[in-house]
């Protein structure tokens, strides 16, 4: 439940990062794309970790090159590495498509 919170909590915050991109200039499109297709994979928990890495570089390219607060851009990038490496859980359609893969550390 917890990765479902942060993939959510991810993919509104790029909907939101694309809309106001996208209602302050029109001609950001791309933007606009780049935005919705990670933000609605990430809720869907669809190819997790490669949407995980698009939401890590959006964030990281709003805090170096976008004016405004950089540390909402930072939280994003955060939170994109954190879902890349954790991946989609078990109420993902990654989860359904591929199985869930557990790693389980042997005790000694």
């Amino acid at each position: 439940m917890g990765l479902v919170c942060l993939r959510l909590g991810t993919a509104i915050a790029l909907f939101h990062d694309g809309l106001a991109g996208f209602v302050g200039s029109p001609h950001h499109f791309l933007r606009l794309l780049i935005d919705a297709a990670a933000g609605l994979f990430l809720s869907a928990g669809l190819w997790t970790p490669i949407a995980g890495g698009v939401a890590a570089m959006v964030g990281l390219t709003g805090a170096f090159w976008r004016s405004g607060d950089p540390w909402s851009y930072i939280l994003l990038a955060i939170l994109g590495v954190g879902l890349a490496m954790l991946g989609p859980g078990a109420w993902s359609v990654d989860a359904h498509l591929f199985g869930r893969k557990r790693i389980r550390i042997p005790d000694r």
